[in-house]
């Protein structure tokens, strides 16, 4: 498996899946289809079938348009806003790119549809993916739009940190440095993230993606994936995981870098 990534828009991701055996690919959230075209022809791939991880237009917006232009594209997704959908899918709902196992992974909060997908090689020896579109972020997660604090810990504790640890998470957008100097609020002794704070910038002071991190970076560091942990709950006075969960959501929808 090959992924490539693709930005758009000012600080979004799109993924370009590839099962190098067979060369047939999948993209996720092809927000700017003439990239998308662009990055077919250079990686010389077959695009079957479209990712859509959430139906907001800067993940879904440009399906209509890339469905012209490739036609006889599968179109997935859990939603039924989501333009030129083909397959509704839902809580693990199986598909194959090419050679590649994809399985479907429901996470409804930031809107009530959102579906992640867990892509893996039938060899071993190869580190499996997850696209979290705006459910788990690097250092982060998304905003509750559409849900409840009960529907993220379900999403990021009990499905998303259940996956293999060396797990690559390819998240739907470039806010990492935002994400992580709240985590230093939430957590300031953590040398986890201050490590993961000079990776970032130097990477961003490099113009590179600081995506992909895996599953077990992120509960090192991420304080949404770490409401269980003594040191988020006594931050967020909070007695039990959903409460934590809650109260830090609200927090960082005001926090202030």
């Amino acid at each position: 498996m090959d992924v490539k990534i693709l930005p758009a828009l000012q600080d979004n991701y799109m993924y370009l899946i590839i099962d190098n055996a067979t060369r047939e690919a999948a993209i996720v959230d092809p927000v700017d289809p003439n990239s998308v075209l662009m990055a077919v022809k250079e990686h010389n791939v077959n695009l079957t079938s479209v990712l859509t991880t959430h139906h907001h237009w800067d993940h879904a917006g440009g399906n209509e348009n890339l469905v012209k232009m490739i036609p006889n594209l599968t179109v997935y997704g859990g939603d039924d806003r989501i333009g030129a959908l083909t397959n509704k899918v839902q809580h693990q709902s199986k598909f194959n790119i090419g050679n590649l196992n994809v399985q479907c992974l429901f996470t409804p909060c930031h809107t009530a549809g959102h579906i992640c997908y867990f892509v893996s090689t039938p060899e071993e020896g190869s580190d499996p993916a997850v696209f979290t579109g705006d459910t788990l972020f690097l250092g982060g997660c998304g905003r509750f739009f559409e849900g409840t604090a009960d529907q993220m810990y379900r999403a990021l504790i009990e499905i998303l940190s259940k996956l293999p640890d060396q797990t690559k998470v390819f998240c739907g957008h470039e806010y990492t440095l935002q994400n992580l100097k709240f985590a230093s609020y939430v957590e300031p002794e953590n040398e986890e993230v201050k490590k993961k704070i000079a990776w970032s910038e130097s990477k961003r002071g490099e113009g590179r993606p600081t995506v992909p991190s895996t599953i077990g970076e992120e509960k090192l560091y991420n304080p949404f994936m770490r409401v269980t942990v003594p040191a988020v709950m006594r931050h967020a006075k909070a007695t039990d995981a959903i409460q934590a969960m809650k109260a830090i959501r609200q927090e960082k929808d005001n926090f202030k870098a």
